[in-house]
């Protein structure tokens, strides 16, 4: 009896030490896992990157909630897909929707801390300029400075050990050492900026350039509170103006003066950049035309692939015709090829000067159209192309489709005496158009946001003239976004491309939610 119940305690202590090993370890990258990124997480809070540090934040809780509670052992299995859509989806869409509030651009990009300390930087030449040669010594070098008739240096130290040192210059007769050509000082000019140089007048002094040193102070002094800087060379006083997200001149009511000072700060504008999409006269203008632009490239684009793909779906699959898998092999082969070569064969086709497509027109007609500068034969020729890259993925659809139909309903419909247009009216379009309307309106939403066929094939072009952000005629509303952001002629204009984006995500986010609910209908 005694030997059994020790058995049993040693075959439970024996299962118990493994479980309580698996636990440790658990635990133990759970915590090690928490305090990494509970260290990154403070670091970038300290580097003003408040939005990651709140990303990182929300995951590393979730993921220790998830794999630390036995209530929640089914969901870390789906806990990449969840970091996946918080890290890909959410977090860029809330990024970009944050930015569309604020004036963030080429001009704006730091913190208000950070520009008052760039600002704070820069220095000003404050008194007379003195030429100084750099001699080099047994032990190291000399500085020698002129000061009218007198010759002021420096004791010997190592050029290639400085570091922001300050050095006493002294009145001498001569300086002993070989004096270093210009390409010497170029290539230490950062380690002689560095240094400071006292002359017995008390006056401090800096490299103000090649050969020459001067009483160098700062451009700007921050005052008691904290926010305002002096000007010491022209004597205004700067403030930060809120609404801009510059530094300017005040006058002595406090009001904004003058010119702003560069760099500027990110600061909230709220639904500014909104409003010039409807109120500014050079973005509206072709922002309503891009939009009805994108509308109708879209719309047309998936009527003539759907109506093509249809039609040779029909062809393909009609039983009279001898060598159906030959076709089918060579009509399905513009989907095969990469888009970006066909665009990029395309752009050479239509070339207006050695272009096949123009030889042909001039040979047959006398006809050399202008494809890329005349603002109608662009977005004719991009709606060739796109059909053209389209039609096949519409074709395998229909195909598909097309086997789904019993051929029964054929059968009774030709004992009724019926025709081919009868057939597809009655039987082949009622059969097919509720399972290829999802797939219609995902295929609209996809070329809504065609960037990659604009880029390659007209790069927007041919410009709109007039406008204030560059804008073209063949531009999508995507395309559009991107030459504001990144092509502004005033400056890149995130906050405005993001505002259009947000725009973007609103249309397309609408068409997602008509796309489930006419599968639902569909279904039902």
């Amino acid at each position: 009896m005694q030997s059994v119940q020790g058995t049993d305690v040693m075959t439970s202590t024996t299962t118990s030490l493994p479980s309580s090993k698996n636990v440790f370890i658990k635990w133990a990258l759970l915590g090690s896992v928490g305090v990494l990124n509970g260290y990154a997480t403070i670091l970038m809070y300290s580097r003003g990157e408040m939005a990651f540090a709140l990303l990182t934040l929300i995951l590393t809780a979730l993921a220790l909630y998830i794999f630390g509670s036995k209530k929640t052992y089914a969901h870390r299995y789906i806990y990449p897909g969840i970091a996946g859509m918080i890290l890909f989806i959410l977090f860029p869409l809330a990024y970009t929707v944050g930015l569309a509030f604020t004036n963030y651009s080429a001009k704006n990009q730091l913190t208000l801390e950070r520009a008052q300390t760039v600002l704070k930087e820069r220095t000003f030449q404050s008194g007379d300029s003195y030429p100084f040669t750099l001699y080099k010594t047994e032990n190291g070098h000399r500085i020698a400075v002129e000061k009218g008739d007198q010759l002021l240096a420096t004791d010997e130290f190592n050029l290639s050990a400085l570091s922001a040192e300050d050095f006493e210059l002294t009145p001498v007769e001569s300086v002993a050492g070989e004096k270093e050509k210009i390409r010497a000082i170029i290539s230490n000019k950062d380690a002689l900026g560095s240094i400071d140089l006292h002359m017995p007048s008390g006056e401090d002094i800096r490299m103000s350039g090649l050969r020459k040193f001067a009483a160098v102070v700062p451009l700007y002094t921050l005052q008691e509170d904290g926010e305002s800087l002096y000007n010491n060379e022209t004597g205004e006083t700067l403030r930060p103006n809120m609404e801009v997200g510059f530094y300017q001149p005040v006058d002595e009511n406090g009001q904004f003066i003058g010119s702003t000072v560069s760099p500027g700060f990110v600061v909230e504008i709220g639904t500014h950049n909104f409003e010039r999409v409807w109120k500014d006269d050079g973005i509206k203008e072709p922002f309503i035309s891009i939009f009805i632009w994108t509308v109708i490239f879209s719309a047309v684009s998936v009527a003539l692939t759907v109506i093509i793909g249809l039609v040779l779906a029909s062809i393909v699959q009609w039983e009279a015709l001898k060598g159906r898998a030959i076709y089918r092999v060579l009509l399905i082969l513009p989907y095969a090829v990469p888009a970006f070569i066909s665009i990029l064969i395309f752009k050479g086709l239509f070339n207006q000067s050695f272009g096949e497509v123009n030889m042909v027109l001039e040979a047959m007609f006398g006809l050399s159209p202008s494809w890329f500068s005349d603002p109608f034969l662009a977005k004719t020729m991009i709606i060739i192309v796109n059909t053209w890259l389209g039609f096949p993925y519409m074709m395998i659809l229909c195909m598909g489709l097309l086997k789904a139909i019993p051929d029964d309903l054929y059968e009774a419909s030709a004992i009724d005496g019926s025709n081919f247009v009868t057939n597809f009216t009655k039987i082949t379009l009622p059969l097919m158009i509720k399972p290829l309307t999802p797939l219609l309106i995902a295929s609209f939403a996809f070329n809504f946001n065609n960037f990659v066929l604009i880029q390659l094939l007209t790069q927007g072009g041919p410009n709109m003239i007039g406008t204030s952000e560059p804008a073209g005629y063949t531009d999508l509303l995507v395309n559009y976004t991107y030459r504001i952001a990144f092509e502004g002629a005033g400056g890149q204009d995130f906050g405005l491309a993001s505002a259009i984006a947000t725009l973007i995500f609103l249309l397309v986010g609408a068409l997602a939610l008509l796309n489930l609910r006419v599968t639902k209908v569909a279904q039902d």
